[in-house]
């Protein structure tokens, strides 16, 4: 599929931006950001364990509340090792670990989390819907993935920009083209997950906050998913 992204573009792309992540997009994803550690931490038990997949540099983990533990993987050794330095130097202690992990293969237990944080990650990888099924294999019964991201438009003058731009912006690691039906189909073929929010963010709506819930009584729904994809 023409606007799948490969592993190795990835990689790639983000040990270009490890250096200058922050500056570069740290205000622009702040809100989002925010929104999403609110989210988390709302449907977290206190001392519960989230893990926060694509976690980068890091710039998301001292907002996370310490009577929370957090995981944090990312495809992406350079970014890992400033976030390791940022973990270090805020002396923050409830960060379990840091790990260099690819998002659709988890090296965690069935049920491990209470919540799952994805932010401006699930357009990114190059298989969203696999990934997303081992975001539901690792969550617990109850508990909630939450997504930041943006989405692509269905219509109007953004939708043609966007198509325009989608062979550069894969290049650099990104799928601005990204439709919501993906992640809608999903959701409606994945037994026990339901979708709970999705809220447009700013600046003007071009991101949003989705949040999916997996049901009580639901211990992993990966297989079933992948059945049905074949």
């Amino acid at each position: 599929m023409q606007s799948e992204i490969d592993k190795q573009t990835m990689a790639k792309a983000y040990a270009r931006w490890a250096p200058v992540y922050d500056l570069v997009f740290g205000a622009v994803f702040e809100r989002g950001r925010t929104a999403s550690i609110e989210a988390a931490e709302q449907a977290c038990p206190s001392g519960g364990r989230i893990l926060d997949v694509g976690v980068g540099t890091g710039i998301s983990l001292p907002d996370y509340s310490r009577s929370n533990r957090v995981v944090g993987v990312d495809y992406s050794e350079p970014m890992l090792r400033k976030a390791q330095e940022r973990v270090v130097e805020q002396k923050l202690e409830n960060i379990e670990t840091l790990a260099v992990m690819d998002a659709k293969h988890l090296g965690f237990p069935d049920a491990f989390f209470d919540v799952v944080v994805a932010q401006y990650v699930i357009t990114a990888v190059p298989e969203p819907e696999a990934t997303l099924d081992e975001f539901a294999r690792v969550l617990k019964p109850g508990g909630e993935i939450v997504l930041v991201n943006h989405i692509g438009a269905e219509t109007g003058l953004r939708r043609a920009f966007e198509q325009w731009f989608s062979p550069v912006a894969r290049r650099l690691g990104w799928r601005p083209e990204f439709p919501w039906a993906r992640l809608a189909q999903w959701a409606e073929r994945t037994e026990g997950v339901h979708l709970i929010e999705r809220r447009p963010m700013p600046p003007l709506g071009h991101f949003s906050l989705i949040r999916f819930g997996k049901t009580l009584g639901v211990a992993a729904t990966a297989g079933a998913s992948r059945a049905v994809r074949g």
